[in-house]
């Protein structure tokens, strides 16, 4: 969920806008995106969001951030595609305005100026940004790694790098989340060399690779090598198909002709013949490889003998996702492959020196990564000679202000995250994710009446209708013995003739939650619902 805005004097540009999955005890959330309070009650200062590259993480709030802040989106080619892809499902697309900005190019938003400058991620079209400000010059590395032989386009420009750093630069916000690897990150090619072992050992069995959808060099590679041992690729998972439908379209992709063919088709062609590349690498419950392995795709399922690569690590959180995926594909009797299938898209600390030692900034200011990969960059920048106190930790909703005399958190803003879900946004707080949760864990009971009007005689009821607490059937005891509660519980009421309805569901509550909590040590939420009806 990054997004990181920039303010001099009445000019504010937004770095990236991104989202995050929801956790575990986010029950039935669909996404968190970014709370743009603060940008919305500076609307007319707001000149752009400025976008590194096209991960979900950097991207994806945009179609919700833009219905409320209309304001235009610089990024690269493929970068722009990937969001006019998503701008198109929100029908945003001829609302905002979209420019492309190659690498070395530059755009005046304001009193800023930002630079794109060209680096290596695992995705194509990967920017830093060099943002020019009348205080100084601060660079944003964007996610990136420094990739000698990357597998489409040229190497970072590390010179222009350099130049930045011998003109002076304020500061530098640097990406941390490697800073605890030692080393070097490897090249993206090193996984092509894996792919191409796996093809070659493996060439009586169809061969499943899942990886993340815009990760889109890694998919070009098992292209290559399908080819290299004549395979017919199939594209499974609507995101897979999206990001590919869009860098093929821009040239990011090369795909020799005959070489794709629809899942449709797969039965036309031997397994040993095909290869097919989905998403579910990080083992997310609705995706193709999850189905695949639950049986619940409609068109694929794991035969004994196949082969899965799984080309990607967990996202910390997604471990047990994970694993359960690949119990579930080996039961079937496939062989799963996830040893040396993967190279991470981000610097380890000897590249990150590598950036210190070209930018030279007069202050640090760690990025991307939690509180322990933050800290491990501070040790890094430390360790190169930037005085400890030059380097700043911030965290979300802190407001720095930095200039060539000090810095200092001078202020703090509405920060953290909305809740999407379905068509809601924001729509679901922490009282109803508490309900939720209490709902999920302990169930509900409802005790249902009717009272006539005026002279409160109880017509109906109480009835109890218990979902999630106990099976009924086979807790008949226990029920009656509630129902007596209430029973006694609305008689008491209705003898002291008390017609407040709010006090009468008050003590139906207290009295039935006593007494499953004394029988059951359990407290399910209580719902008394009282009906009034004219005699």
């Amino acid at each position: 969920m990054n997004m990181t805005a920039f303010e001099y004097e009445d000019s504010i540009i937004v770095v990236d806008c991104g989202m995050a999955f929801p956790s575990d005890d986010m029950l039935g959330i669909d996404l968190v995106i970014p709370d743009v309070t603060y940008l919305k009650e500076n609307l007319d200062k707001v000149k752009g969001f400025v976008i590194t590259h096209g991960h979900e993480d950097h991207i994806g709030a945009l179609p919700y951030v833009l219905n409320e802040i209309p304001v235009p989106v610089y990024a690269t080619k493929l970068t722009i595609g990937l969001i006019e892809n998503k701008l198109k499902e929100h029908e945003l697309l001829h609302k905002v305005k979209r420019k492309v900005i190659r690498h070395g190019q530059s755009v005046n938003l304001g009193c800023f100026r930002v630079e794109f400058i060209k680096t290596n991620h695992s995705i194509q079209d990967a920017s830093a940004l060099a943002i020019f400000t009348p205080a100084g010059t601060i660079i944003h590395t964007g996610d990136f790694k420094i990739d000698y032989t990357p597998v489409f386009g040229e190497p970072a420009d590390l010179a222009r790098f350099a130049e930045l750093g011998k003109k002076g630069v304020l500061a530098l916000m640097c990406d941390s989340t490697n800073a605890i690897r030692p080393g070097f990150t490897m090249s993206e090619r090193t996984v092509g060399k894996r792919f191409d072992a796996i093809f070659a050992e493996h060439q009586n069995q169809r061969i499943i690779v899942a990886t993340f959808a815009s990760n889109v060099d890694r998919v070009q590679q098992v292209i290559n090598s399908a080819c290299k041992y004549k395979r017919k690729v199939v594209v499974e998972g609507r995101s897979m198909v999206n990001v590919i439908g869009v860098a093929t379209e821009l040239g990011y992709i090369k795909i020799p002709d005959n070489t794709l063919i629809d899942i449709d088709d797969l039965k036309k062609y031997k397994p040993e013949d095909t290869v097919l590349v989905t998403t579910g690498s990080q083992g997310e419950s609705m995706a193709a490889l999850s189905r695949m392995a639950a049986n619940q795709h409609r068109k694929v399922s794991i035969r004994p003998g196949d082969v899965v690569v799984l080309s990607s690590t967990p996202i910390p959180g997604n471990e047990k996702a994970v694993a359960n995926v690949i119990n579930e594909l080996e039961e079937k009797g496939a062989e799963v492959i996830n040893q040396d299938t993967h190279v991470s898209g981000h610097a380890c600390a000897e590249e990150i020196k590598l950036m210190y030692s070209l930018v030279h900034p007069k202050y640090a200011i760690p990025v991307h990564g939690e509180t322990r990969h933050l800290m491990a960059q501070r040790n890094i920048a430390i360790s190169l000679g930037i005085p400890k106190e030059n380097v700043v930790m911030m965290k979300s909703g802190d407001v720095v202000e930095i200039g060539e005399d000090g810095w200092a958190i001078t202020d703090h803003v509405q920060a953290g995250g909305v809740l999407v879900d379905g068509l809601g946004i924001g729509d679901v707080g922490n009282i109803v994710l508490r309900d939720r949760q209490n709902l999920a864990q302990n169930g509900i009971i409802i005790v249902v009446m009717t009272l006539e009007k005026y002279t409160n005689q109880l017509l109906a009821g109480p009835d109890i209708i218990s979902r999630g607490f106990v099976y009924v059937r086979e807790s008949e005891d226990l029920m009656s013995d509630a129902q007596q509660v209430v029973n006694d519980a609305v008689e008491g009421c209705l003898d002291q003739e008390v017609s407040d309805w709010g006090k009468i569901k008050h003590v139906i509550k207290d009295s039935l939650s006593d007494y499953l909590w004394k029988k059951m040590k359990r407290s399910p939420m209580i719902l008394p619902i009282i009906m009034e009806v004219d005699s």
